[in-house]
């Protein structure tokens, strides 16, 4: 169960969700993981600092796995996130910022994996 959990700085329209979720789902296979399980959330609107100045195009995106991937992985999905959210936001990836979380416990369905 992975979550990819998005906080923009600029308002983002449903077509432009759709899009970001759709390439979201492909691109995290890069990591080991199906888009049948994954969870997409956008926070748009969303006053980000950096060094005391306010981003007017920028990301904070936190991907949340069951489990963890290696370095290789992440970096690869690093590099797929900034080209995602460059093309289709116009965030340059120099304002985009991701963590990673490897998550030992995850419910679901009443249950823990």
């Amino acid at each position: 169960m992975p979550f990819i959990d998005s906080k923009l700085t600029m308002k983002v329209t449903e077509e432009q969700k759709e899009t970001l979720k759709s390439a979201l789902g492909n691109a995290i296979s890069i990591v080991g993981k199906p888009e049948s399980f994954l969870m997409v959330g956008f926070e748009d609107g969303y006053d980000l600092y950096l060094g005391g100045n306010k981003l007017d195009k920028g990301a904070f995106v936190a991907v949340s796995l069951f489990g963890n991937a290696s370095s290789d992985a992440y970096n690869k999905m690093t590099a797929e996130i900034c080209r995602i959210f460059g093309e289709e936001l116009g965030i340059p990836a120099d304002a985009i910022y991701i963590t990673y979380e490897g998550v030992k416990d995850w419910g679901w369905n009443g249950r823990n994996f």
